[in-house]
């Protein structure tokens, strides 16, 4: 499961903006939150193109994939760890988002493989993302548009997302299908309240750069996806 850094720290007045980990965004106009959000979804789009170009090319040599998962697991940390160190740095900082994203393919063609080998795996594969097409796409306009504020839902999610690696990482050793549904579909809800996080902070311009902004939408959409994928699989399995 990708993850990485998110600033959780809220102020407990409400009528102040929360605290945040990185300096504050200089977006004082319309005009400049405008920029912000087209740049934002640009680099987003065009980090899901670079992640299916990874996941391509990886599904073609998935077995040495396998073989060599988690060193790309650790590849990715790092990979995340220097975009947010270069995020201000032009140039080297879409370097690092189209690589991080590039390299998140190849890590999920593995999974994408075994799903392929299923019987009609290539429509689990069209449902998921369809499923998650329209999840985001909902989500995303509902967070534009509602008068609620999802800010004070940073430090809950926090926590559920710390449950699910933790839960993530026990199953690892139980192996067990009924709890891996159960993550599974807690991870499929939890990242769609990511989702409604994040879309309000990025329409505030509450993020630093649109490169940040860009890789933790993109990790919601992931994630989301990812969790899709195995709860169809999983079922799809059982009905054989």
């Amino acid at each position: 499961m990708s993850l990485y850094n998110r600033d959780y720290v809220h102020n407990q007045s409400a009528h102040r903006r929360e605290e945040r980990v990185y300096e504050e965004p200089r977006i004082r106009t319309e005009s400049d939150l405008a920029s912000f959000v087209k740049q934002t979804y640009q680099l987003f789009a065009a980090s899901c193109i670079a992640a299916t170009a990874g996941a391509y090319l990886g599904t073609g040599i998935a077995a040495t994939i396998q073989s060599w998962y988690w060193g790309l697991v650790i590849l990715e940390f790092i990979m995340l760890f220097g975009l947010m160190f270069t995020r201000k740095q032009p140039g080297l900082n879409l370097i690092m988002l189209f690589g991080f994203t590039f390299t998140t393919g190849l890590t999920l063609a593995p999974l994408l493989s075994t799903i392929l080998a299923l019987p009609g795996g290539g429509g689990i594969i069209g449902q998921a993302f369809f499923l998650t097409a329209l999840i985001t796409g909902g989500l995303s306009l509902f967070a534009m548009n509602t008068t609620r504020d999802f800010s004070s839902m940073g430090k809950g999610l926090f926590i559920a997302l710390i449950i699910v690696i933790v839960a993530s990482i026990v199953n690892i050793f139980l192996g067990s299908p009924m709890l891996q549904v159960v993550i599974a579909g807690a991870a499929a809800m939890l990242f769609s309240a990511f989702i409604l996080y994040d879309t309000q902070r990025i329409i505030r311009g509450e993020f630093a750069t649109p490169v940040e902004a860009a890789v933790a939408i993109y990790l919601d959409v992931l994630n989301l996806f990812i969790s899709l994928l195995q709860l169809l699989g999983i079922f799809s399995g059982r009905e054989e």
